[in-house]
């Protein structure tokens, strides 16, 4: 007997052709997710929209600089967990090494996705070899820290709050767990353990920022930053990268993030077995009424 199931079958509604927008200008490539109207919400639809524009960055000799940047009030509420256009259930042309996701049975379809869409592409991302550049207003949560942690800098507004409250689904973390990287140990726990927002200000304290401006100077500031890599020599930038994010492997944050991911499917597993449903029982509502409760400095 076969151990794949059909794929479900779902009706997806996509608000936009374009969850994606990309522009070049003065040798850096803007890449800015264009989902405004769910506060840039990341289905597979947009994620792979990233992963194509990120490549297209670094095959043009021209970009210098990638800013990644969000459309409307928030830079990103995270992985779309409730909106008509959420594709959980779509096949998408694969980057990696891996099958198809929406064929197989249970815990193993959540598994095969996510090391491709969220994991691996993050890691993509992360290794370019072009210097990137986050810019953070509003809401970074979740999934949103997954985006601006890859980049190398973070340029927040002062309203920026970070976020990863998927403590209440019984999950340790997103994906792409580098929690305690950007963070101490023990603030790392605290973020975690309580799912409170950080504002920007204590997340510059911590490094996790390199800079905070007023709301209105944002892209100003990132303007700033970008002409002054824009100047620097192409390969020198690229070898740079290299040897911090050398330094953060033999620290161990690959092999950590190992770890955590399977951990984190070991979460979704209960809670499917537990709920009957790989969330815990959450949705984009419950979900959003929780952040907001949990919104203490």
């Amino acid at each position: 007997m076969s151990d794949l199931v059909p794929p479900k079958q779902v009706d997806i509604t996509y608000e936009t052709e374009e969850p994606v927008l990309y522009r070049v200008e003065d040798g850096a490539a803007w890449v800015t997710m264009n989902r405004p109207q769910f506060h840039n919400a990341q289905n597979s639809q947009m994620t792979y929209a990233l992963d194509a524009a990120f490549q297209r960055a670094v095959s043009d000799d021209a970009v210098k600089v990638i800013v990644l940047a969000g459309n409307g009030k928030h830079f990103s509420a995270g992985h779309d967990i409730g909106t008509p256009g959420r594709d959980l259930h779509k096949t998408f042309e694969r980057k990696h090494l891996l099958p198809d996701h929406t064929n197989k049975p249970g815990a193993e379809l959540l598994y095969t996705r996510e090391q491709e869409v969220y994991l691996g592409m993050c890691r993509r991302w992360r290794d370019v070899s072009k210097p990137t550049v986050a810019m953070v207003q509003g809401a970074c949560i979740a999934g949103g820290l997954m985006l601006a942690w890859v980049c190398d800098l973070i340029v927040a507004s002062e309203d920026a709050f970070f976020q990863d409250p998927v403590q209440r689904m019984g999950i340790p973390g997103v994906e792409y767990f580098a929690h305690a990287f950007e963070l101490p140990p023990r603030v790392a726990k605290e973020f975690l353990l309580l799912g409170e927002r950080m504002p920007a200000q204590r997340a510059y304290n911590f490094g996790m920022v390199n800079r905070i401006v007023p709301r209105d100077q944002l892209e100003a500031e990132v303007k700033g930053v970008v002409a002054n890599l824009a100047q620097k020599g192409r390969l020198g930038m690229w070898l740079t990268k290299q040897a911090i994010n050398h330094v953060e492997e033999l620290r161990g944050k690959r092999t950590a993030m190992d770890a955590v991911f399977h951990m984190h499917h070991f979460a979704h597993a209960q809670s499917d077995l537990t709920t009957g449903n790989p969330l815990g029982g959450q949705d984009a509502k419950s979900m959003a009424a929780g952040n907001k409760k949990q919104g203490g400095d």
